[in-house]
Protein backbone atom coordinates (compact mmCIF):
# COMPACT_ATOMS: atom_id res chain seq x y z
CA UNK A 1 0.00 0.00 0.00
CA UNK A 2 1.61 3.20 -0.84
CA UNK A 3 1.50 5.91 1.38
CA UNK A 4 0.54 9.87 1.74
CA UNK A 5 1.80 12.46 3.94
CA UNK A 6 -1.55 14.68 5.49
CA UNK A 7 -0.49 18.22 6.56
CA UNK A 8 2.78 20.07 7.31
CA UNK A 9 3.66 17.82 10.35
CA UNK A 10 4.80 14.98 8.29
CA UNK A 11 1.86 12.81 9.28
CA UNK A 12 1.96 9.37 7.14
CA UNK A 13 -0.79 7.19 6.13
CA UNK A 14 -1.70 4.73 3.93
CA UNK A 15 -3.69 6.16 0.76
CA UNK A 16 -6.54 4.53 1.18
CA UNK A 17 -7.60 4.24 4.75
CA UNK A 18 -10.89 2.40 6.42
CA UNK A 19 -14.17 4.17 7.76
CA UNK A 20 -15.43 2.24 10.60
CA UNK A 21 -18.72 4.09 11.10
CA UNK A 22 -20.40 1.10 9.16
CA UNK A 23 -19.48 -1.62 10.86
CA UNK A 24 -21.84 -0.40 13.56
CA UNK A 25 -23.94 3.00 13.10
CA UNK A 26 -25.88 4.25 9.87
CA UNK A 27 -26.40 1.73 7.47
CA UNK A 28 -28.48 -0.54 9.17
CA UNK A 29 -27.84 -3.71 12.26
CA UNK A 30 -24.29 -3.58 13.73
CA UNK A 31 -21.85 -6.19 12.55
CA UNK A 32 -21.59 -8.95 14.83
CA UNK A 33 -18.14 -7.44 17.41
CA UNK A 34 -15.95 -10.31 16.56
CA UNK A 35 -16.38 -10.31 12.55
CA UNK A 36 -16.53 -6.35 12.82
CA UNK A 37 -12.98 -6.66 14.55
CA UNK A 38 -11.75 -9.37 12.28
CA UNK A 39 -12.68 -6.88 9.54
CA UNK A 40 -10.76 -4.07 10.72
CA UNK A 41 -7.47 -6.67 11.26
CA UNK A 42 -8.15 -7.37 7.75
CA UNK A 43 -7.71 -3.82 6.71
CA UNK A 44 -4.14 -3.92 8.46
CA UNK A 45 -2.92 -7.15 7.34
CA UNK A 46 -3.49 -6.14 3.70
CA UNK A 47 -1.46 -2.32 4.28
CA UNK A 48 -4.17 -0.14 5.95
CA UNK A 49 -2.47 2.01 8.41
CA UNK A 50 -5.58 4.63 8.89
CA UNK A 51 -8.27 4.09 10.45
CA UNK A 52 -11.27 6.46 11.35
CA UNK A 53 -14.22 5.99 14.26
CA UNK A 54 -16.15 8.87 16.45
CA UNK A 55 -17.90 9.19 19.36
CA UNK A 56 -20.95 9.11 17.93
CA UNK A 57 -20.11 5.95 16.20
CA UNK A 58 -23.09 3.96 18.26
CA UNK A 59 -22.67 5.53 19.96
CA UNK A 60 -19.56 5.25 21.95
CA UNK A 61 -19.51 0.84 20.36
CA UNK A 62 -17.56 2.16 17.42
CA UNK A 63 -14.42 3.52 19.33
CA UNK A 64 -14.51 0.48 21.18
CA UNK A 65 -14.37 -2.46 18.88
CA UNK A 66 -12.16 -0.10 17.22
CA UNK A 67 -9.22 0.27 20.04
CA UNK A 68 -9.67 -3.81 20.68
CA UNK A 69 -9.03 -4.35 17.20
CA UNK A 70 -6.28 -1.72 16.64
CA UNK A 71 -4.70 -2.88 20.47
CA UNK A 72 -2.24 -5.52 19.10
CA UNK A 73 -0.46 -2.93 16.49
CA UNK A 74 -1.34 -0.02 18.24
CA UNK A 75 2.42 1.64 17.21
CA UNK A 76 1.52 0.72 13.85
CA UNK A 77 -1.26 2.32 12.80
CA UNK A 78 -2.62 6.03 12.64
CA UNK A 79 -6.42 5.62 14.93
CA UNK A 80 -8.56 9.31 13.91
CA UNK A 81 -11.83 9.73 16.27
CA UNK A 82 -14.10 12.85 16.53
CA UNK A 83 -15.82 14.60 19.42
CA UNK A 84 -19.04 17.74 19.02
CA UNK A 85 -22.08 16.27 19.68
CA UNK A 86 -23.82 16.29 22.91
CA UNK A 87 -23.75 13.07 24.88
CA UNK A 88 -22.06 11.58 21.64
CA UNK A 89 -25.82 11.69 19.93
CA UNK A 90 -25.85 13.32 16.66
CA UNK A 91 -29.94 13.85 17.21
CA UNK A 92 -29.09 16.11 20.34
CA UNK A 93 -27.25 18.23 18.33
CA UNK A 94 -23.56 20.11 17.88
CA UNK A 95 -21.71 20.72 21.60
CA UNK A 96 -18.14 21.69 20.82
CA UNK A 97 -18.00 23.43 24.40
CA UNK A 98 -14.34 23.01 25.60
CA UNK A 99 -15.41 21.30 29.06
CA UNK A 100 -17.19 19.11 26.39
CA UNK A 101 -13.92 18.04 24.50
CA UNK A 102 -12.12 17.31 27.02
CA UNK A 103 -14.01 14.42 28.34
CA UNK A 104 -14.63 13.48 25.08
CA UNK A 105 -10.79 13.37 25.25
CA UNK A 106 -10.84 11.47 28.51
CA UNK A 107 -13.51 8.84 27.46
CA UNK A 108 -12.24 8.33 23.92
CA UNK A 109 -8.86 7.64 25.20
CA UNK A 110 -10.13 4.51 27.54
CA UNK A 111 -12.25 3.41 24.45
CA UNK A 112 -9.99 3.32 22.05
CA UNK A 113 -7.29 1.83 24.53
CA UNK A 114 -5.06 3.96 23.97
CA UNK A 115 -2.60 7.04 25.61
CA UNK A 116 -2.93 9.51 22.95
CA UNK A 117 -6.05 9.97 19.74
CA UNK A 118 -3.53 10.37 16.70
CA UNK A 119 -6.40 12.71 14.99
CA UNK A 120 -8.86 14.75 16.70
CA UNK A 121 -11.61 15.85 14.79
CA UNK A 122 -13.72 18.50 15.39
CA UNK A 123 -17.01 15.96 14.04
CA UNK A 124 -19.71 19.37 13.29
CA UNK A 125 -18.43 23.16 13.39
CA UNK A 126 -20.78 24.38 16.45
CA UNK A 127 -22.09 28.19 15.97
CA UNK A 128 -22.68 28.65 19.63
CA UNK A 129 -18.68 27.73 20.52
CA UNK A 130 -16.38 30.25 18.50
CA UNK A 131 -13.74 27.83 15.95
CA UNK A 132 -10.85 29.82 18.15
CA UNK A 133 -12.32 28.38 21.91
CA UNK A 134 -12.26 25.12 20.18
CA UNK A 135 -8.72 24.78 18.28
CA UNK A 136 -7.42 26.35 21.55
CA UNK A 137 -9.11 23.63 23.94
CA UNK A 138 -7.47 20.97 21.22
CA UNK A 139 -4.05 22.95 21.24
CA UNK A 140 -4.03 22.75 25.05
CA UNK A 141 -4.70 18.36 24.72
CA UNK A 142 -1.64 18.42 22.58
CA UNK A 143 0.58 19.75 24.55
CA UNK A 144 -0.55 17.25 27.00
CA UNK A 145 0.30 14.76 24.63
CA UNK A 146 -3.10 13.67 24.59
CA UNK A 147 -4.12 14.59 21.39
CA UNK A 148 -1.26 14.55 18.28
CA UNK A 149 -3.31 16.28 15.58
CA UNK A 150 -6.32 18.19 15.38
CA UNK A 151 -8.77 18.02 12.07
CA UNK A 152 -11.77 19.08 11.49
CA UNK A 153 -15.24 17.99 9.67
CA UNK A 154 -17.39 19.35 7.24
CA UNK A 155 -15.96 23.10 7.96
CA UNK A 156 -16.18 25.54 5.99
CA UNK A 157 -13.04 28.26 4.36
CA UNK A 158 -13.43 30.63 6.22
CA UNK A 159 -13.47 28.49 9.27
CA UNK A 160 -10.99 26.10 8.45
CA UNK A 161 -8.78 29.64 8.49
CA UNK A 162 -9.44 30.97 11.87
CA UNK A 163 -9.32 27.82 13.61
CA UNK A 164 -5.63 26.88 11.76
CA UNK A 165 -4.33 30.40 13.37
CA UNK A 166 -4.94 28.93 16.15
CA UNK A 167 -3.99 25.67 15.63
CA UNK A 168 -2.54 24.05 12.74
CA UNK A 169 -5.17 21.68 11.30
CA UNK A 170 -3.84 18.24 10.11
CA UNK A 171 -6.88 17.76 7.54
CA UNK A 172 -9.97 18.37 6.86
CA UNK A 173 -12.79 15.20 6.48
CA UNK A 174 -15.50 16.07 3.96
CA UNK A 175 -17.81 13.87 1.48
CA UNK A 176 -16.47 13.97 -1.86
CA UNK A 177 -16.59 11.82 -4.76
CA UNK A 178 -16.97 11.62 -8.03
CA UNK A 179 -20.78 11.96 -7.13
CA UNK A 180 -20.16 15.12 -4.52
CA UNK A 181 -17.56 17.59 -5.95
CA UNK A 182 -18.21 20.63 -4.24
CA UNK A 183 -15.12 20.77 -1.96
CA UNK A 184 -12.76 21.79 -4.89
CA UNK A 185 -14.12 25.35 -5.26
CA UNK A 186 -13.69 26.74 -2.35
CA UNK A 187 -12.07 24.40 0.04
CA UNK A 188 -9.30 23.04 -1.89
CA UNK A 189 -7.33 25.85 -2.73
CA UNK A 190 -7.33 26.77 1.10
CA UNK A 191 -6.08 23.46 1.91
CA UNK A 192 -3.73 23.54 -0.32
CA UNK A 193 -2.48 27.87 0.63
CA UNK A 194 -2.34 26.18 4.08
CA UNK A 195 -0.99 22.94 3.61
CA UNK A 196 -3.67 21.09 5.03
CA UNK A 197 -4.52 17.16 4.28
CA UNK A 198 -7.74 16.18 2.81
CA UNK A 199 -9.58 13.02 4.06
CA UNK A 200 -13.04 12.44 1.55
CA UNK A 201 -15.71 10.57 3.37
CA UNK A 202 -18.38 8.59 1.30
CA UNK A 203 -15.49 8.51 -1.59
CA UNK A 204 -17.74 5.53 -3.00
CA UNK A 205 -21.26 7.51 -2.82
CA UNK A 206 -22.31 5.85 0.08
CA UNK A 207 -22.22 2.43 -1.79
CA UNK A 208 -23.54 4.29 -5.29
CA UNK A 209 -20.85 4.19 -7.03
CA UNK A 210 -20.09 0.84 -6.48
CA UNK A 211 -22.81 -0.19 -9.34
CA UNK A 212 -24.91 -2.40 -6.56
CA UNK A 213 -27.19 -0.50 -5.93
CA UNK A 214 -30.36 0.43 -8.55
CA UNK A 215 -33.74 1.71 -8.08
CA UNK A 216 -34.96 -1.41 -7.06
CA UNK A 217 -33.16 -2.02 -4.30
CA UNK A 218 -34.06 -1.94 -0.65
CA UNK A 219 -32.30 -0.27 2.09
CA UNK A 220 -32.18 -2.22 6.11
CA UNK A 221 -34.85 -0.83 8.79
CA UNK A 222 -32.89 2.19 9.98
CA UNK A 223 -30.29 2.56 7.21
CA UNK A 224 -29.99 6.47 7.13
CA UNK A 225 -30.06 6.46 3.14
CA UNK A 226 -33.48 5.72 3.39
CA UNK A 227 -34.27 9.62 4.31
CA UNK A 228 -31.17 10.88 2.03
CA UNK A 229 -33.04 13.03 -0.81
CA UNK A 230 -30.11 11.69 -3.58
CA UNK A 231 -31.08 7.88 -2.42
CA UNK A 232 -35.70 7.81 -2.78
CA UNK A 233 -36.00 5.45 -5.96
CA UNK A 234 -36.20 8.03 -8.53
CA UNK A 235 -33.01 9.84 -8.10
CA UNK A 236 -31.12 6.52 -7.79
CA UNK A 237 -32.90 5.48 -11.63
CA UNK A 238 -31.62 8.97 -12.82
CA UNK A 239 -27.74 8.61 -11.06
CA UNK A 240 -27.81 5.42 -12.62
CA UNK A 241 -26.48 7.19 -16.15
CA UNK A 242 -23.07 8.66 -14.08
CA UNK A 243 -22.51 4.97 -12.93
CA UNK A 244 -23.20 3.84 -16.23
CA UNK A 245 -20.34 5.61 -17.94
CA UNK A 246 -17.58 5.41 -15.64
CA UNK A 247 -18.02 1.59 -15.49
CA UNK A 248 -17.21 2.22 -19.32
CA UNK A 249 -14.43 3.81 -18.37
CA UNK A 250 -13.77 1.21 -15.63
CA UNK A 251 -13.88 -1.83 -17.94
CA UNK A 252 -11.16 -0.48 -20.32
CA UNK A 253 -8.82 0.13 -17.00
CA UNK A 254 -9.32 -3.81 -16.23
CA UNK A 255 -10.63 -2.10 -12.95
CA UNK A 256 -13.66 -1.88 -11.03
CA UNK A 257 -16.50 0.89 -10.70
CA UNK A 258 -15.31 1.47 -6.81
CA UNK A 259 -11.65 0.97 -7.57
CA UNK A 260 -11.56 3.71 -10.50
CA UNK A 261 -13.85 5.94 -8.08
CA UNK A 262 -11.23 5.51 -5.49
CA UNK A 263 -8.17 5.99 -7.87
CA UNK A 264 -9.82 8.90 -9.58
CA UNK A 265 -9.63 9.88 -5.73
CA UNK A 266 -6.51 10.10 -5.24
CA UNK A 267 -4.90 11.23 -8.64
CA UNK A 268 -6.90 14.43 -7.31
CA UNK A 269 -4.03 15.73 -5.35
CA UNK A 270 -1.10 14.33 -3.58
CA UNK A 271 -2.44 15.14 -0.15
CA UNK A 272 -5.84 12.77 -0.75
CA UNK A 273 -6.50 10.27 1.37
CA UNK A 274 -10.09 8.51 0.91
CA UNK A 275 -11.76 6.51 3.88
CA UNK A 276 -14.16 3.95 2.15
CA UNK A 277 -16.07 1.34 4.50
CA UNK A 278 -17.07 -2.06 4.30
CA UNK A 279 -18.32 -4.76 6.48
CA UNK A 280 -17.17 -7.36 3.41
CA UNK A 281 -13.82 -8.58 3.38
CA UNK A 282 -13.88 -8.84 -0.47
CA UNK A 283 -14.87 -5.60 -0.53
CA UNK A 284 -12.20 -4.52 1.06
CA UNK A 285 -10.04 -6.07 -1.04
CA UNK A 286 -11.98 -4.21 -3.70
CA UNK A 287 -11.47 -1.20 -2.59
CA UNK A 288 -7.91 -1.37 -1.93
CA UNK A 289 -6.99 -2.31 -5.36
CA UNK A 290 -7.92 1.48 -6.12
CA UNK A 291 -4.71 1.97 -4.68
CA UNK A 292 -3.10 0.05 -7.69
CA UNK A 293 -5.29 1.90 -10.33
CA UNK A 294 -2.67 4.29 -12.39
CA UNK A 295 -4.82 7.25 -14.15
CA UNK A 296 -3.37 8.85 -17.20
CA UNK A 297 -4.30 12.49 -18.25
CA UNK A 298 -6.28 10.77 -20.95
CA UNK A 299 -8.64 8.73 -18.65
CA UNK A 300 -8.83 11.75 -16.42
CA UNK A 301 -10.20 13.84 -19.52
CA UNK A 302 -12.55 10.95 -20.10
CA UNK A 303 -14.36 10.75 -16.75
CA UNK A 304 -14.32 14.87 -16.84
CA UNK A 305 -16.52 14.60 -19.88
CA UNK A 306 -18.30 11.58 -18.64
CA UNK A 307 -19.07 14.07 -15.57
CA UNK A 308 -19.99 17.70 -17.65
CA UNK A 309 -22.71 15.39 -18.98
CA UNK A 310 -24.98 14.16 -15.95
CA UNK A 311 -26.56 15.66 -13.03
CA UNK A 312 -26.84 14.55 -9.72
CA UNK A 313 -29.95 14.33 -8.88
CA UNK A 314 -31.12 14.75 -5.41
CA UNK A 315 -29.65 16.52 -2.35
CA UNK A 316 -27.10 14.53 -0.58
CA UNK A 317 -28.41 14.85 3.12
CA UNK A 318 -31.70 15.84 4.33
CA UNK A 319 -32.52 19.06 5.22
CA UNK A 320 -31.92 18.62 9.28
CA UNK A 321 -28.46 17.16 8.80
CA UNK A 322 -27.86 19.61 5.99
CA UNK A 323 -28.34 22.44 8.50
CA UNK A 324 -25.20 21.58 10.54
CA UNK A 325 -22.85 21.53 7.71
CA UNK A 326 -20.40 24.97 7.80
CA UNK A 327 -20.56 26.96 4.72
Amino acid sequence: MQKRVLGKNGLEVSAIGLGCMGLSFAYGPAMDRGEAIKLVRAAYERGVTFFDTAECYGPFVNEELVGEALAPVRDQVVIATKFGFRNGDVRLGPDSRPENIRAVADASLKRLRTDRIDFFYQHRVDRNVPIEDVAGTVKELIAQGKVKHFGMSEAGARTIRRAHAVQPVTAVQSEYSLFWREPEAKIFPTLEELGIGFVPFSPLGRGFLTGAIDEKTQFAAGDARNAYPRFTPEARKANLALVSRLGAIAAKKGATKAQLALAWLIAQKPWIAPIPGTTKLHRLEENLGGAEVALTAVDLSQIEAALARIKVEGDRYPESAQAMVDR
